[in-house]
């Protein structure tokens, strides 16, 4: 492999490179990397405009079906799915602390973590996701509160 010294324009060391070329090549994928940044902002605040007052206007209440029904809902807040990815989220959380537990089984002195991960670890996993559920749980009770107060 041909290794290359190549310098700045000032005269500068830059380092070695597979070729002279390539401090520019990362140079421009840097660049494009930005370019394109900014490009995707710029187009999400666009779309994101777009969507919220052409298709979630209040006028389309209730005129999707189906897929377009759904996302409407979706996008709309009206249909939460932060539940079940607490759920899912925790299931995934506790089977990792009872099998990771088991890597201080056998250490010798630290064995005691073992214990400290497989009871303590899904314990404390076990507190977030309650808290974190019980915030779900105050808004649906108030979302209902809310629904009945209106008739």
């Amino acid at each position: 492999m041909f290794l290359a010294v190549s310098s700045s324009y000032y005269g500068g060391y830059s380092g070695l490179s597979s070729s002279a070329s390539t401090g520019q090549l990362s140079v421009g994928m840097g660049t494009g990397a930005l370019i394109w940044t900014i490009i995707s902002i710029i187009l999400a605040i666009i779309g994101g405009i777009l969507v919220y007052a052409l298709f979630l206007n209040k006028k389309n209440e209730g005129k999707f079906k189906g897929f377009l029904g759904w996302l409407y809902n979706f996008l709309k807040f009206k249909t939460m799915s932060i539940e079940i990815i607490l759920k899912v989220c925790y299931l995934m959380t506790a089977i990792f602390f009872t099998l990771w537990s088991f890597t201080w089984f056998g250490t010798g002195s630290t064995w005691w973590m073992f214990f400290v991960f497989i009871i303590g670890g899904n314990l404390a996993t076990r507190l977030v996701y309650e808290l974190s559920l019980i915030m779900v749980m105050i808004w649906r009770n108030t979302e209902e509160i809310r629904k009945h107060s209106k008739k």
